[in-house]
């Protein structure tokens, strides 16, 4: 699904206009970008929780120039769903 899909299904669900409903699906991700660069973390229950995560410092390796360099520390966002969310997924995409 591509945000093309979201503003459709969000269109044809809420009865806006296409584009009144891409400038709120904008508006939404714009908001969390915002409070997450800010280091911010966004709650949304029955959802999930868009976190900042910070990563150590860590050693890693140049193999086209066979040298070791240094990754700084840094935060990272990550996406942690809901039990319910996860558990309506479980139940229903099939194996195989």
């Amino acid at each position: 699904m591509t945000k093309a899909d979201i503003v459709t299904d969000i269109a044809v669900e809420t009865g806006l206009e296409k584009n009144e409903a891409l400038r709120a699906v904008e508006s939404f991700m714009n908001s969390i970008k915002t409070s997450l660069a800010k280091g911010n973390n966004v709650y949304l229950r029955g959802f999930g929780s868009f976190i900042v995560k910070e990563r150590a410092q860590k050693t890693g390796r140049n193999i086209s120039k066979n040298t070791t360099i240094i990754i700084p520390a840094h935060n990272i966002p990550s996406f942690k769903p809901a039990k319910t969310f996860v558990e309506q997924v479980k139940s229903q995409v099939k194996v195989g």
